[in-house]
């Protein structure tokens, strides 16, 4: 038997740890409310947490890291040195900073002087213009995206949600179901927030800020600038207008300036954040696409193979969510498959995810094939990397390139690293990187040249953050990182 003093010592313990949290919890939010500065913890969200949630993601990721010694007190320390600093916007790993802080050699610095050294670069970090942002479609990604906008406006310095167009017109029943949709997901749960309607302006006023809800037969159709909106970004979440032409009808619209598209685009540049989003031009770019969810998931872990060992060929079988596009009872359909009953058959289909990649990563080109196969599931997907390499490598090999890459260098936020034996596809919603890594699924030939590797992503969640990233970067107020 545990003795008693033993017991009420590990109570006693945990409720400190609890306190801690607790206490990061409100510096991590009045960071973000009045400087726009988020706090993450080894790359992981921690905006809106509740203690016992930043207890685990804290625990978790210093397994995966291999240390023990920080404990959620160090983190709050160094927390509140940060917060005594003026920061502009930026973004900034709190783990990576306090475990850099305990290396250091001989004593080092001080904790404040340690932190003002390393934040210098923030500390210089050229101010930005706030982004006005339209959402053209309310569906299952548009509405993600409302709640990610919200969520983050922060100070109101950097993207603000300013409009949603949906095609019917508006009135008060619309509104009310607009707002309910919002408010409550069957797969994300319920919003962390207030909605409430404005009837006489036609708008939602989400955590207490105005959106207009605009009716829109066609692109081209609003002035916007009637609503004080100007300069904006459009976020098309239709996927109705994806050749260079139609997208370009968007910026026919007053008060329109850029358009980013939510699915592949053709004629425009197709970017997956983390690897080729250099490739536009901040607040110059006016079109680009945000690729497709599966292409944001593979694309980041097939990047890092192909660095680490080379890609020969290979074959990527994306185990797919159903979607909207499907039928949820046999019909009619356009294409093949597809319109038999979603919840209750596997369908195979196409993904273009495969020549997609070619786009991001031309060195790939003509060495990738793809298929995909729909499962009655509305959310959680997998895709299957079968690669041969031209280096051979074993399967410890292959979790070092990952888990590395997942923990330093430019995709830590697309490539999460998970060791759960027992992980399955629900496990994954609400997860913000692109891709998590299933290392213990990790499969080698005894040539090591043939590997199979399993990436699991939220195909609406994760790539709703990939597209935010993108949003930032291409209206120019693309906060300064810290990891």
């Amino acid at each position: 038997m545990v003795p008693t003093v033993a017991f009420e010592q590990e109570i006693k313990s945990y409720q400190q740890q609890q306190n801690a949290a607790a206490r990061l919890i409100k510096i991590v939010s009045n960071l973000w409310i009045n400087q726009g500065v988020e706090l993450v913890l080894f790359r992981n969200q921690i905006l809106h947490q509740r203690p016992g949630s930043l207890l685990h993601i804290h625990k978790h990721a210093s397994n995966l890291i291999g240390t023990t010694t920080l404990c959620i007190s160090n983190i709050l320390e160094v927390a509140e040195a940060i917060q005594e600093m003026e920061l502009p916007p930026s973004r900034i790993d709190i783990g990576t900073l306090t475990l850099d802080f305990s290396r250091q050699q001989n004593g080092g610095d001080p904790l404040y002087l340690f932190v003002r050294k390393r934040l210098a670069s923030v500390i210089r970090h050229e101010a930005f213009q706030a982004k006005d942002v339209i959402l053209y479609g309310f569906g299952r990604i548009g509405r993600l995206l409302a709640r990610e906008l919200i969520n983050t406006t922060g100070d109101g310095k950097q993207l603000r949600l300013r409009a949603i167009v949906v095609r019917e017109e508006i009135d008060g029943a619309s509104l009310t179901k607009r707002a309910n949709l919002l408010k409550r997901d069957s797969i994300h749960g319920n919003f962390d927030g207030t909605v409430d309607i404005d009837n006489e302006k036609k708008a939602l006023v989400i955590n207490g800020i105005t959106v207009y809800m605009l009716s829109a037969g066609a692109p081209e159709d609003i002035d916007y600038s009637v609503y004080a909106i100007q300069n904006a970004l459009v976020i098309d979440n239709t996927g109705a207008y994806r050749e260079q032409q139609e997208l370009a009808r968007h910026l026919k619209a007053k008060g329109v300036a850029q358009v980013l598209l939510t699915a592949p685009g053709k004629g425009v540049p197709n970017i997956v954040y983390g690897l080729n989003e250099n490739s536009i031009s901040p607040s110059e770019t006016t079109l680009c696409s945000a690729a497709s969810c599966t292409t944001n998931a593979i694309t980041p872990v097939l990047a890092v193979i192909d660095k680490e060992l080379g890609i020969a060929s290979g074959h990527i079988e994306t185990v797919h969510a159903y979607t909207n596009d499907q039928n949820l009872v046999d019909n009619i359909h356009k294409k093949y498959r597809r319109g038999r009953a979603a919840a209750l058959n596997m369908v195979i289909t196409e993904t273009g995810a495969g020549v997609a990649v070619s786009k991001v990563l031309p060195s790939l080109a003509g060495k990738i094939t793809s298929n995909a196969v729909r499962v009655p599931i509305p959310n959680g997907s997998l895709a299957i990397l079968q690669l041969e390499v031209e280096q051979p490598c074993t399967v410890n090999g292959i979790h070092d390139i990952l888990l590395n890459a997942a923990l330093k260098g430019s995709l830590v936020e697309q490539i999460k690293y998970e060791n759960n034996p027992d992980l399955v596809s629900v496990d994954v919603i609400g997860t913000t990187a692109a891709a998590v890594v299933d290392a213990p699924a990790t499969i080698v030939s005894s040539n090591g040249k043939n590997i199979v590797i399993y990436v699991w992503y939220d195909n609406e969640y994760g790539y709703v953050n990939q597209v935010m990233r993108l949003a930032r970067h291409q209206a120019g107020v693309r906060q300064y990182s810290y990891y």
